[in-house]
């Protein structure tokens, strides 16, 4: 197996997420700032492996794998603490919603993969507003201060809950798509 320098930063992007945890539980003044940093970071990497590779072709199949599952555990991990640390209804709402949705859509892009049908449940442009916003809500949700007398965790609050209400949208989308799909074994009962 060869290892592109997408796969390699997708890797990279996974060993973060340890140093991501410990950063933002210790015990300085300067942890937010850093486990921002590292999360945006992450999330940089996750823009260029996927620039790198089309505009490069250097696609591979455990890159096409590793990509997504690196996304969702970092996100997942970032959603964790951030509602451990703020534990509230509308957090831990908006946080179920955005992993249960990925469960969701993972199974079900699995499911159509074995059918054949993976091209019907491709990324929609609902799926990279989502991310966007959601990756720029868990930065502000990990700064937590004010920053020039902006309220950066509130303004991340309310990104979070439209990322949620993305992720409801777009997870509609990956189900009607397969909607078809998913009843055509029943109509044969």
């Amino acid at each position: 197996m060869t290892f592109t320098i997408p796969t390699w930063l997708t890797l990279a992007r996974i060993a973060l997420i340890p140093v991501l945890v410990v950063v933002y539980y210790l015990d300085y003044r300067w942890t937010n700032i850093a486990a921002t940093a590292i999360f945006a970071l992450a999330s940089i990497t996750d823009w260029l492996d996927g620039w790198i590779a089309r505009r490069y072709q250097q696609f591979s199949r455990f890159g096409a794998f590793l990509d997504p599952v690196a996304d969702k555990l970092m996100v997942s991990t970032a959603l964790v603490i951030t509602v451990q640390h703020h534990h509230t209804v509308w957090m831990a709402l908006w946080a179920s919603v955005i992993i249960g949705r990925e469960i969701a859509v993972s199974a079900l892009r699995e499911w159509m993969a074995e059918l054949g049908l993976r091209a019907k449940v491709a990324v929609a442009m609902v799926g990279k507003v989502k991310t966007t916003v959601q990756m720029i809500a868990l930065g502000f949700l990990l700064y937590r201060e004010p920053l020039l007398g902006f309220p950066i965790f509130l303004i991340g609050e309310w990104l979070l809950a439209a990322s949620a209400l993305l992720t409801l949208w777009s997870g509609f989308e990956y189900l009607r798509a397969a909607w078809p799909s998913l009843i055509a074994g029943d109509e044969k009962s």
